[in-house]
């Protein structure tokens, strides 16, 4: 089965779909042999990891392209979902954009009605385009896509510039214009989230769960209750890693050594084991390569 067409299955079951998100080929590895479902790509995670800056816009279309294909080499037949910030221009950059993260492997992207350059979701000071040039943008990317499985997610972060009202309604233009699933971003408050899922009780909805941002930070049994069909999490890993590497550091500039965080660390086999490696010796034994 096609992943475009597993992920469409998976937004249509009773069921919410977890994606963690990746920011790097490694990370995607591991939410793979964890057992989930599908991995979202994060904007914010891949501008962290490739130029060590703020999620504002500065990475290129075709740095998020490549980064996606190194994330859909590793995750094999697993759904990846991927952040494909404003599609990169007007209606016929977007064609290209789609074009291009559907033949890297991705099954499914989301793209935002934000201007350019844009900002996390969970920034200040974000600016939103006029609700119909986003409306021929979503129009673009649904044309442009050549597997009709591929996924099409509009978001839009009207809500912290003009507030719900307009963001509903944005949301049910972008509905109208073909989009697959919706992502109202940024909703402050529980009576927020219910209005967004009564306002869309057959659509598939997406749920940013983003530690220290704006949205209530919700149990998965409430997520599922509420009606949304597919929730996030853009930057747990992220800030995990984080916390974890700044904790090191420290111990290191104290002058100690990282058997003071032995506890917190894999073992070497453990983290080739992760890698696969254990794949790369069987085939050396296969193909008689030289192992010394």
């Amino acid at each position: 089965m096609r992943t475009t067409t597993r992920l469409r299955e998976l937004l249509a079951g009773s069921d919410l779909l977890v994606a963690p998100g990746a920011y790097d080929a490694l990370s995607a590895r591991l939410i793979a042999q964890a057992g989930f479902s599908a991995v979202y790509m994060t904007g914010f995670g891949t501008a962290a990891s490739v130029l060590g800056q703020p999620d504002v816009g500065l990475l290129t279309m075709s740095e998020m392209v490549s980064r996606a294909a190194a994330l859909a080499a590793v995750i094999g037949d697993l759904p990846l979902i991927s952040d494909a910030d404003t599609g990169y221009g007007n209606p016929i950059s977007v064609r290209r954009t789609v074009s291009e993260f559907e033949r890297a492997g991705v099954a499914g992207v989301h793209l935002e009605d934000q201007v350019w350059p844009k900002k996390c979701g969970h920034m200040e000071g974000k600016q939103v385009i006029p609700m119909d040039e986003m409306v021929q943008k979503i129009r673009a990317a649904v044309d442009a896509r050549q597997d009709a499985d591929f996924v099409i997610i509009a978001r839009t972060d009207a809500n912290a510039v003009y507030g719900l009202e307009d963001a509903l309604r944005r949301g049910q233009a972008y509905r109208e214009a073909g989009a697959d699933a919706l992502f109202i971003e940024a909703p402050r408050s529980l009576e927020e989230l219910r209005a967004i899922a009564a306002a869309f009780p057959d659509v598939p909805l997406l749920f940013n769960w983003a530690e220290s941002g704006k949205t209530p930070l919700l149990s998965l049994d409430e997520i599922r209750t509420l009606g949304f069909k597919l929730v996030i999490f853009p930057v747990s890993m992220l800030f995990a890693a984080t916390h974890a590497m700044l904790g090191l550091l420290e111990i290191l500039k104290q002058g100690e050594t990282p058997a003071q965080f032995r506890s917190q660390l894999v073992t070497f086999s453990r983290f080739t084991d992760a890698v696969g490696l254990p794949e790369i010796q069987e085939f050396e034994r296969r193909y008689g390569v030289n192992q010394s």
